[in-house]
This record gives C-alpha cells, structure tokens and sequence, in this order.
C-alpha cells in the first residue's frame, strides 16, 4: 500500500507540533512550581530526578543534558545545602550525589506542586501508560 508523501508529512508536520506544544506545557509548568520555591526549572528537573544517591552521569542522563550541565546545577544545589557530593561506595574515583535532609524536604514539596495542575493531570494512568508506551516505541532507533 502507497502512502501518500504530502499527506505523511503533514501528519508528522503535525504530530511533532503536538509533541513539542506539550514539551514546552510541561517545561513551563515546572519552571513556574520551581519558581514558588526559589528554584530554576533545571534544579527543580535535578531534585525530581534525584530519586537515590547516583553519579553525575546518571543525573545528566535523566536530565536529558550534559553532564557539564548538571555539574553546574547541582553547584548551585550543593550551595543551597540541598545536595552533597559524597564518595561512591565502589567507584573512588566517582562522586555520588545525594540529598540532604533539607533537599529531601525541598523535594517533596516540589512534588507535591509538580503534580497540581500538570500538563499530564487531565490523563488517567491508563492514558499515561498508553502515552508512556507510545513515545517509548517511537523513540526506539530504526
């Protein structure tokens, strides 16, 4: 079956429109959370996925950056006395980020206003699933 290539690249077109639209919904949303406590949206995006102590190299990945990124978020974190660099169990040429008693705190708090009013709230979890699912087998290398 022939697809027709004006019609496919405009579903695309439109497609990677929504994708981007709700990645920006979302950016903004934890921007402005992040803002109430004092944080930029790129330490709020470090203390939400600072789920255990991990490397540098964990969090960039999570964060979707470079680690020279996160290094110089989580400088400012470190600073703020909400994360502490400690020596990894395993690895002594590594360092383990980890929250401190006042991170752990400011965390929960940023996921409790992470979670009002989300670009994703007006999804049930299996909506969530489902979307979770579909952008994951679109990701997936060809």
């Amino acid at each position: 079956m022939s697809t027709d290539p004006e019609a496919a690249a405009t579903a695309e077109r439109e497609l990677c429109g929504l994708v981007n639209g709700l990645s920006r919904q979302i950016e903004e949303h934890v921007r402005t959370r992040a803002a109430t406590l004092g944080l930029t949206g790129p330490q709020a995006t470090a203390l939400r996925e600072l789920t255990g102590p991990m490397t540098m190299r964990d969090l960039a990945d999570r964060m979707s950056c470079e680690p020279s990124n996160a290094t110089f978020v989580i400088d400012k974190l470190e600073k703020l006395g909400l994360v502490e660099r400690r020596p990894h169990p395993q690895d002594r040429r590594a360092k383990q980020l980890v929250l401190t008693p006042d991170g752990t705190g400011m965390r929960a708090r940023l996921l409790d206003l992470l979670v009002q009013d989300s670009p994703l709230g007006g999804l049930d979890q299996d909506e969530q699933d489902t979307l979770q699912a579909l952008l994951l087998r679109a990701r997936r290398p060809h």
